[in-house]
């Protein structure tokens, strides 16, 4: 096996957990090397081991996507809900066989009146996107779903989640829990100023159409960890994307685990065992 490892941060480098993983992959029988920031995984590449935390786990995604590999979390960050694995227990289910690839959705990002991301920025996202303020002044929001006008969000901004992104920022701002496998999109408001507003789950069918107004000139968009700048009355079609993203499981790890262990879900005295 043809292993890429891409390392968030460049002290994790020289961790001598790090060189026990790698030792223990090569002694298996791996071909392992070091994907540097902006490089293609080369060819054969069967896998890639994203080292770090969820922040790295999102930017190598990008990468193991384009390159259609999949791609593995090993935890070197503080959270690590995406990047859950303990590098001690990586290595042992690897080389067993002891895993499952999952395929997990992507959303695509279409810019239209206004909305030029330029032609470096990469206009997909596994979590999420988002609209949301650059100065003092709300946002306006119109949401379309399917052609369907939604009531105007009046926010500092606007998320549009997968179920994988169920558990980043639109849990910060008030969204729903959604397990990985289900087949849905969650529209989630950033500080609402509408107080009889919620977040709305959809279908991941749904086409949804975003036009954003604001008193300032330029409003943020972010794609997972990557950001740009649109215009004032900037619109965005967003779908579900034509290709999905390979995530390696581990077998002894699961989502309602990964809640309890790393985000204290259900953390109450009378559910002490």
């Amino acid at each position: 096996m043809k292993l890429a490892i891409y390392i968030g941060k460049r002290e994790v480098e020289c961790a001598q957990r790090l060189a026990a993983l790698r030792a223990e992959l090569e002694a298996g029988g791996c071909e392992c090397y070091v994907l540097e920031e902006g490089q293609r995984p080369e060819e054969r590449t069967d896998m890639l081991l994203s080292v770090g935390g969820d922040g790295t786990f999102l930017s190598a995604s990008a990468l193991a996507a384009a390159a259609d590999i999949p791609v593995a979390g090993v935890n070197f960050g503080r959270l690590g809900f995406l990047s859950e694995n303990r590098p001690e227990d990586v290595a042992k289910a690897l080389l067993s066989g002891d895993y499952t690839i999952e395929e997990r959705t992507v959303l695509g990002a279409v810019p239209t009146d206004g909305a030029d991301l330029g032609t470096d920025f990469w206009p997909y996202a596994f979590n999420e996107f988002t609209v949301h303020r650059s100065g003092a002044a709300m946002l306006g929001v119109d949401v379309t779903i399917d052609g369907i006008d939604l009531p105007a969000y009046w926010a500092d901004g606007l998320i549009v989640s997968t179920s994988s992104g169920s558990t980043a920022y639109s849990l910060s701002a008030g969204g729903p829990i959604v397990l990985p496998q289900s087949e849905v999109l969650i529209i989630t408001p950033i500080a609402p100023h509408n107080l009889n507003v919620r977040p709305l789950v959809v279908p991941d069918s749904a086409t949804i159409s975003l036009r954003v107004h604001s008193r300032d000139s330029k409003i943020i968009f972010t794609a997972d960890n990557r950001t740009a700048e649109i215009g004032e009355g900037a619109s965005m079609t967003i779908s579900v994307a034509q290709f999905s993203l390979k995530r390696v499981r581990l077998n002894s790890s699961n989502f309602i685990n990964a809640l309890t262990e790393k985000l204290f879900w259900g953390e109450d005295v009378r559910n002490i065992k």
